[in-house]
């Protein structure tokens, strides 16, 4: 018999990549046959990423949970060492002012993807571990000790987004973990205060702070990427233009298959089929937090902790995404899990949805 959770988790999740591949292929055509002067090179790259991500998920869903939590500290030191890796030379790719990207071969690999799967991890052991010490100044500020480290990696690439990322999710963790009220809202103001300072220090990101607010005022300059977004959301109206119809795609909005692709499902398939996919997500994640819920209930501390971090990782990014691509938020370039072009991000994503139903297999037949 299918439960409620599995119900809640597959089903979304299978949706979710079914329109994140349609999408891709939609939404990719002209910056595709621009680039490389064939449609469907980014659609086609999404089909192997994709198969890979399956091959991920299988391999997550085939290991004990609790093999993650002996090897936490090895799989953080890998993660810290591919960070360290992009600035060495000849390792890391440089594209578009940011080094984010270390190829091999045909293969692009983002580190800071692969950090906040390592966080989720390490933070959910470390809680386990030293549960009656996070309540201790020194037993608080470890963990803070590695984000600080992480985050300064980051924020070098430049990626102030990923930072804020795992800045979150960590804070999210230890709060779930047990945290005292007070020391959560001191995480959250220093974490608040110094995305300000580095806004505030960095011209680009303060121009692009401040023209969020008013981005047609600045609809040729740094502007364009949101109000265009907004201009494809306004079209879709109810109903949208229908699948392969949305005319900003058509090199009007800049990164169609990656940052702003809900922009396109939006203009494509209307507030309807935009407000379909924030469903999906909702659902999913009400089936990680379940999963995470029930572990707990069966004494299981540190994969529940691991499923709520799942399940607040997607929550964050979805929240970043939908934020920026509405203009409640100023631009990052943050994916839309599941959906959104990218190898590491999809193939990571999958693999931590494995974790999750490994979980909830365990919370079934473990006891």
């Amino acid at each position: 018999m299918i439960d409620r959770e599995n119900i809640f988790i597959i089903l979304p999740y299978f949706c979710l990549l079914f329109i994140g591949m349609v999408m891709v292929a939609s939404s990719s055509v002209y910056v595709s046959e621009d680039i490389y002067g064939t449609p469907f090179h980014f659609a086609s790259r999404q089909i192997i990423f994709f198969i890979v991500g399956i091959v991920a998920t299988i391999v997550a869903l085939s290991i004990p949970s609790n093999l993650f939590l002996t090897l936490d500290w090895v799989i953080l030191m890998g993660s810290f060492l591919l960070l360290i890796a992009l600035f060495f030379p000849g390792v890391g790719t440089e594209v578009n002012g940011s080094l984010r990207w270390i190829r091999l071969g045909p293969i692009n690999i983002q580190p800071s993807e692969v950090s906040k799967l390592a966080l989720v991890i390490y933070i959910s052991g470390y809680c386990v571990r030293r549960l009656g010490e996070i309540n201790t100044s020194l037993g608080f500020f470890r963990p803070l000790i590695v984000l600080a480290f992480f985050g300064l990696l980051i924020m070098s690439q430049p990626d102030l987004g990923s930072t804020l990322v795992i800045g979150a999710l960590v804070i999210a963790v230890l709060f779930f973990a047990g945290i005292s009220f007070f020391q959560f809202s001191l995480l959250v103001s220093l974490m608040g205060s110094l995305a300000a300072i580095a806004i505030y220090l960095e011209p680009y990101r303060y121009i692009r702070f401040i023209s969020f607010t008013e981005p047609f005022e600045n609809f040729y300059g740094p502007g364009w990427q949101l109000s265009n977004a907004l201009l494809g959301i306004g079209r879709g109206e109810w109903f949208g233009m229908g699948l392969g119809n949305s005319l900003q795609k058509n090199l009007y909005l800049p990164e169609p298959h990656t940052d702003f692709i809900f922009a396109v499902i939006v203009e494509e398939f209307g507030l309807v089929g935009g407000l379909i996919v924030i469903l999906l997500f909702a659902l999913l994640i009400y089936g990680i937090l379940a999963t995470s819920i029930k572990a707990l209930e069966l004494g299981k501390l540190f994969q529940g902790l691991l499923a709520f971090g799942a399940g607040i990782l997607i929550a964050i990014q979805v929240v970043f995404n939908l934020g920026v691509n509405l203009g409640l938020l100023p631009t990052k370039g943050l994916t839309l899990p599941f959906i959104s072009y990218g190898g590491t991000s999809l193939i990571l994503f999958m693999f931590l949805m494995g974790m999750v139903l490994r979980i909830n297999f365990e919370n079934k037949t473990i006891k």
